[in-house]
């Protein structure tokens, strides 16, 4: 029958095991022809509820909304309601595009797509696949629209939605160029309506997703959809590894320079403490994913699986796209137990017959650990729970592992703790605590100062006063741990300062031989009317620890509790505002006349713990560092000052701390 002038449907077709192959059929809607209904779909409640939350903020006026949403919770079961839902804003604005940042995100949206919506036309825009611009709804890579001017036959004042997959990478380059083409840099009536899902909201760079998002309008995480048995239920297992990660250094998103984490986990020793662990742990475990840190990991991790007897297989970006489907197609039906990636899996892949995740990775990112497990969260026929083994190294440079994401000590080991048990564990830690605090001693007497002190003294060559105090590198670990604005103001001594003029010390216990518990100290504000010379009160022990990290969780459950949020949250809009006259005439008696400090040359904060040191010590400080440094010969001096300045040179990407 030939066809008519009206109704044109474009279908794609033709997607197989690792290849797309785009084709369009057009159907005329004559008589003869009569196009499907859209397949109707009933929805979980938390879905229904998370969509009358977009629809809500809409009707407001609210443009730029984001979704905070576990995976396995079907977010693109909730983009193609959002679809037919989402009504145009002004007369025909009728299109919807949707935005992902990897193939198979591309190609399962246009599945979904074009199974929900048979009477629409679905084009893709990616690789060699493109777009009329006019199509009803248009599935496209980030990557591939962005490039040379494929944007351009899209015309924004058409278009009523855009949706975004994984939206925590919405604030990279190429989606800001992508949002400021459609009229999203800033929301505007004139503007389509954005809606960003994602299953971990927020950013480990640093970088701010408030630039292109303005609301989170729903939010259920992994936890809730465990209990509401909508994902599969998790069981933890950690195990401490004997793998030194303390002189990793950072990458230019925050997380460990992988190269370098590679080099100092990727031993026989570790891997094969590895594989021992994931025989002894993962019994009765008939699909494994296992996380590793890059290609070399990824190879002497499957080969160690292979000394052992065990059939695994690996995936990386590297592999053919035809060798990776086949293999993903096995692993999917069962046929052989471990898969080892690196990378590859942490995001939009759906493969719900894994029972277990081995995590061989250390990481700094809570993101990338949701991640990973999220892989395994998927419910599946015959499967019970899944299997976190987390090989976790040393704890001292920041790590995340799986107790963390409870709220529980990073170092806490667990042996098979269901969710629930972590949840009680977690409940049990903060009682602990409190009632710590609730019964802790006062003292008057402070601990001597000159007693057990280590004849090892390591310390850094400063030019003046100003150069120690303006040094942050003593807050960068305890920053790591605590989101508080607490200041080192000497060797394992830290300050929480509060406005009234009380504040809490975190120190050493010297009387127990100088690398003992660390203390953590109320020292009370006498108020305005108490002498100059002795304008505190008696000085109160809160809690003992024996880490660092113990202790600033048993400071910060304190301040929580007795000092105002606003003073010691390091996040606080006021602290990036410029520093008061008053902050910067107190500083500049430090410095020379002609070197003053000036308004916007420090914000607030920055010079608040500046003073901070200064009123807790750093002249004496300073004299000590000064007098060690005479001591040592001018060739030593010479060597320190050398390496002190290369240190100064050192230049990352990345933001800049405070």
């Amino acid at each position: 029958m030939p066809p008519t002038s009206r109704g044109w449907i474009s279908v794609l077709l033709g997607w197989g095991a690792g290849t797309w192959k785009p084709r369009l059929l057009r159907y005329a809607t004559t008589s003869a022809v009569t196009p499907q209904a859209p397949i109707k779909i009933r929805l979980r409640q938390y879905q229904e509820d998370c969509i009358q939350a977009v629809l809500t903020h809409l009707d407001k006026g609210d443009k730029r909304l984001g979704i905070s949403l576990a995976t396995g919770s079907g977010k693109t079961v909730i983009f193609t309601q959002l679809i037919d839902r989402v009504k145009p804003h002004v007369k025909h604005a009728e299109q919807t595009l949707i935005l992902a940042h990897r193939k198979e995100l591309v190609e399962q949206a246009a599945r979904h797509c074009i199974n929900a919506y048979p009477d629409k036309s679905v084009e893709i825009e990616m690789a060699a696949s493109h777009a009329s611009g006019s199509a009803d709804i248009t599935v496209a890579s980030i990557y591939s629209l962005v490039s040379g001017n494929r944007m351009s036959k899209f015309n924004p004042d058409h278009f009523k939605l855009v949706l975004v997959d994984e939206a925590h990478h919405i604030v990279s380059p190429g989606y800001l160029k992508a949002l400021a083409h459609f009229g999203l840099s800033v929301a505007k009536p004139s503007s389509p309506a954005l809606v960003g899902v994602s299953a971990t909201m927020s950013r480990f760079d640093g970088l701010k997703l408030g630039t292109a998002i303005d609301h989170i309008v729903f939010h259920k995480d992994y936890i809730d959809m465990i209990g509401e048995k909508w994902l599969s239920d998790v069981v933890f297992t950690t195990v401490k590894t004997e793998a030194d990660i303390s002189r990793v250094k950072k990458g230019a998103n925050g997380d460990f320079q992988p190269s370098e984490l590679s080099e100092a986990i990727n031993t026989e020793a570790i891997n094969q403490v590895t594989v021992r662990s994931w025989l002894a742990k993962a019994q009765g475990r008939n699909s494994t994913l296992a996380f590793c840190v890059d290609l070399a990991h990824v190879e002497g991790l499957t080969n160690e699986f292979r000394n052992h007897g065990i059939d695994a297989r690996f995936i990386t970006g590297d592999t053919p796209k035809v060798e990776r489907s086949t293999r993903l197609d096995a692993f999917r039906n069962g046929e052989f137990p471990v898969l080892v990636n690196c990378g590859v899996f942490t995001e939009g892949t759906d493969i719900p017959n894994i029972d277990c995740v081995l995590l061989a990775r250390p990481t700094k990112s809570r993101n990338l650990l949701v991640q990973m497990i999220g892989r395994g969260m998927r419910l599946f026929n015959g499967k019970q729970d899944c299997h976190i083994i987390d090989m976790v190294a040393s704890l001292q440079a920041g790590v995340i592992s799986t107790p963390t994401l409870f709220g529980l000590d990073p170092q806490e080991i667990v042996e098979k703790a269901s969710t629930d048990d972590m949840i009680k564990k977690a409940e049990a830690a903060k009682f602990a605590e409190e009632d710590r605090a609730d019964r802790a001693v006062e003292v008057t007497k402070e601990p001597s100062t000159t007693r057990n002190v280590s004849n090892v003294v390591t310390f850094t060559d400063y030019d003046s006063i100003f150069d120690l105090i303006e040094d942050t590198s003593g807050e960068r670990h305890i920053r790591q741990h605590s989101p508080h604005a607490w200041v080192c103001v000497d060797r394992d001594k830290y300050v929480l300062t509060n406005s009234s003029g009380s504040y809490l010390r975190i120190e050493r216990d010297l009387e127990n031989n100088g690398g003992g518990p660390f203390l953590v100290k109320e020292v009370p504000s006498l108020g305005p009317a108490a002498p100059s010379k002795t304008p505190y009160g008696r000085v109160r022990t809160i809690a003992l620890a024996n880490t660092l990290a113990e202790a600033i969780h048993a400071a910060d459950t304190y301040a929580a509790k007795k000092y105002p949020f606003i003073v010691i949250s390091r996040k606080q809009p006021w602290r990036n505002r410029p520093a008061t006259e008053g902050q910067l005439n107190f500083l500049n008696k430090l410095r020379s006349k002609d070197d003053q400090l000036e308004m916007g040359d420090l914000t607030k904060g920055k010079a608040g713990d500046m003073i901070t040191k200064i009123k807790h010590g750093a002249r004496g400080r300073f004299s000590f560092i000064e007098a060690e440094r005479r001591k040592k010969g001018r060739v030593q001096l010479k060597i320190e000052q050398d390496e002190a300045f290369k240190d100064r040179e050192k230049v990352s990407v990345g933001p800049l701390l405070n």
